[in-house]
């Protein structure tokens, strides 16, 4: 027990797990991949996975951590979100109740785990009894937008990500609403930046499929460019105000990306920001 246990959802965006393990391989003790038996997505279209994708992990796996857990995911009488979140529960039960979970998507790629390990062992007496002082673990998403000429647009602002918690009452997505630790790791987030094909495959087969108005956001998503970002806003996919800007970084490949990126200390949020928001928690939950 007081593991660290990492697990990914596995679907149609399977190749970028290439780049989301090895950022988090050394400091697990435990990986699992949780795909659906009959190769299904929360909104029950199929996906097939390669062949070669499982030799990879059979090759890059040599400290064997890597377990591939295989259900049926799809219910064909529950929402997108409902799946997911049954999908995320039925998982966080196979890496074991009393260690922390670290639920990651495909396309998150931690900038240093290691640190972050370091924090949530520095927390562990909250291990000792999950279910009486559950928690979940924020650290910050650096958003990546659209690869453009050169690099790629990204949002101008860390967001928060529920990415771990110690009981694993999920409501909403990776969300237990229970009290929220604030941690200033960074996580690269290849969340838009594909191609419009990936992007239509993606809003259609995801948790939040019904609350997007998808022709809208493809059509701003298509406009916008290396010359023009500066003179545009709002370009969340949910509710638009909440991504007000982007910003443009240098770079071909994840390692230019995260190189560039560790040089903009901007994006970290400040040591003052983290205790005004974990002492806020810390409050609001005083009484709960």
């Amino acid at each position: 027990m007081k593991k660290i246990q990492v697990g990914f959802l596995v679907s149609y965006d399977y190749e970028l797990l290439k780049n989301a393990i090895p950022q988090i391989y050394k400091e697990s003790d435990a990986i699992f991949l949780a795909v659906d038996k009959e190769r299904k997505t929360w909104n029950g279209a199929s996906f097939q996975i390669k062949e070669d994708f499982f030799q990879w992990i059979k090759t890059f796996d040599v400290d064997a951590k890597i377990e591939i857990y295989e259900d049926n995911f799809y219910c064909p009488e529950l929402t997108a979100m409902q799946c997911e979140v049954r999908e995320r529960k039925m998982l966080a039960e196979k890496m074991g109740i009393g260690n922390w979970l670290v639920q990651l998507d495909a396309d998150e790629y931690f900038l240093d785990f290691k640190s972050f390990v370091a924090f949530l062992k520095s927390k562990n007496h909250l291990l000792d009894n999950p279910e009486k002082t559950p928690v979940q673990i924020s650290p910050f998403l650096i958003n990546l937008y659209k690869r453009v000429e050169g690099g790629f647009l990204y949002v101008d602002q860390a967001t928060k990500i529920m990415a771990v918690t110690n009981f694993p009452d999920y409501k909403l997505g990776r969300n237990t609403k229970k009290r929220i630790i604030y941690q200033d790791s960074l996580i690269l987030h290849e969340c838009l930046s594909r191609t419009k094909e990936e992007l239509l495959m993606k809003f259609s087969n995801w948790g939040h499929d019904v609350d997007i108005n998808v022709d809208s956001f493809i059509s701003k998503w298509e406009r916008v460019n290396e010359n023009n970002y500066k003179n545009m806003n709002d370009f969340f996919y949910l509710e638009p105000h909440k991504w007000k800007s982007l910003e443009f970084v240098k770079g071909n490949s994840l390692t230019e990306i995260c190189k560039n990126l560790e040089h903009l200390t901007m994006m970290r949020p400040s040591k003052f920001f983290i205790w005004k928001k974990n002492f806020g928690q810390w409050f609001k939950h005083l009484f709960k």
